[in-house]
């Protein structure tokens, strides 16, 4: 149940499935596994959750996208649908992938996804996974403590006999984002993107407009981006110191936007990894609810705000719990001037995992 299955084993190269449910940022943390085991396939293809679709379309690597809605990931998860359940599978079976890696945050199971897989005749499937899988994993891989998302799904995947190709640094990417600067206008910008899909993971509305007001008294041009949902949030925070693009960016042109940034200034969200994926240094407005070392921008310049031994730390709460919002709200505009500072003038390193470049 542990031993590999070599990527050239056989005499053709495998059809392989990459099984990622979560939502686009999780999705574009699985991009190195994927061009890993698209390396060593003749096809891949991602099975992914609605939230996730935009971003698996932009991943190198990706021969197709499945959706699926798994009743197991989103908190607002729908009803088991038998029918539905059914549908996939047959979807699944009549494709005919001869191996499958699930990749799922440290502290999701990915049994039900597994099981599904074998229902559909996936006869080998690799995972990560604390629990016993039985004859459901193939490949049952033990990820390290506090490892990064991104390093982790690739671990799992070089397990499983797949290796990046020569010269691929194991960085996100995405494919070649459109130019947007019929949007944003000519001349150099930063980027602050206020939404985040859980609010204890970003600032509070007051506070980013306080931040975006600093940053355009300072001299710096600042774009605010947001989805469609987060119109109103991005018109707040803009005021009559930043561009608002908020609701006028589908992710294609979010990366596109991000792309031509000096930097962002977001919450653990995904378009910090959106931004990671083009390469812009990140500031990282990052709340201790989850494990930093699990989910900063990876391989790419950034610096950290917020206090990572505030009370919250490590609940995983989606709302805060602490009044007033301390461990990002507590950030000055003093900080967040310096980080610009920093971050534009002397450019930070980071190691592999993205973790050096902290204050």
């Amino acid at each position: 149940m542990t031993a590999p299955l070599a990527a050239g084993a056989g005499a053709h190269p495998p059809r392989t499935l990459v099984v990622r449910l979560d939502s686009a940022g999780d999705v574009l943390l699985a991009g190195p596994a994927i061009r890993a085991a698209a390396a060593g396939s003749s096809t891949v293809a991602l099975l992914c959750g609605p939230l996730g679709e935009a971003a698996g379309r932009l991943l190198p690597g990706v021969d197709r996208v499945l959706v699926y809605d798994a009743p197991w990931v989103r908190l607002a998860a729908p009803e088991l649908d038998p029918a539905e359940v059914t549908s996939l599978v047959r979807r699944l079976a009549a494709d005919r992938y001869d191996r499958a890696l699930i990749l799922a945050s440290h502290h999701q199971s990915p049994l039900p996804a597994a099981l599904l897989l074998k229902l559909a005749g996936v006869p080998w499937i690799a995972a990560d996974s604390e629990h016993y899988p039985g004859s459901l994993l193939q490949l049952r891989h033990q990820r390290a403590p506090y490892r990064h998302e991104a390093a982790a799904a690739l671990e799992l995947t070089e397990a499983a006999g797949f290796r990046l190709p020569e010269g691929d640094g194991g960085e996100l990417r995405v494919r070649r984002p459109p130019d947007t600067t019929a949007l944003t206008g000519a001349g150099p910008y930063l980027v602050v993107h206020p939404g985040a899909s859980v609010p204890s993971r970003t600032w509070s509305a007051e506070r980013a407009a306080r931040a975006v007001a600093a940053l355009g008294e300072a001299g710096h041009r600042v774009v605010v981006t947001g989805g469609p949902d987060e119109a109103a949030l991005t018109r707040r925070v803009a005021g009559r110191h930043a561009l608002d693009l908020g609701g006028r960016t589908e992710l294609p042109e979010l990366a596109g936007v991000l792309r031509q940034a000096r930097l962002v200034i977001v919450g653990n969200t995904g378009p910090a990894h959106l931004a990671a994926a083009v390469r812009t240094p990140v500031i990282s407005l990052f709340s201790p609810v989850v494990s930093a070392d699990r989910w900063l921008p990876y391989q790419v310049p950034h610096l950290l705000l917020g206090q990572q031994d505030s009370p919250c730390a490590g609940t995983r709460a989606r709302e805060c719990p602490v009044p007033g919002h301390p461990c990002l709200d507590s950030i000055t505009d003093e900080e967040v001037l310096a980080a610009v500072a920093r971050l534009t003038v002397s450019g930070p390193p980071c190691d592999s995992l993205g973790r050096k470049a902290r204050t």
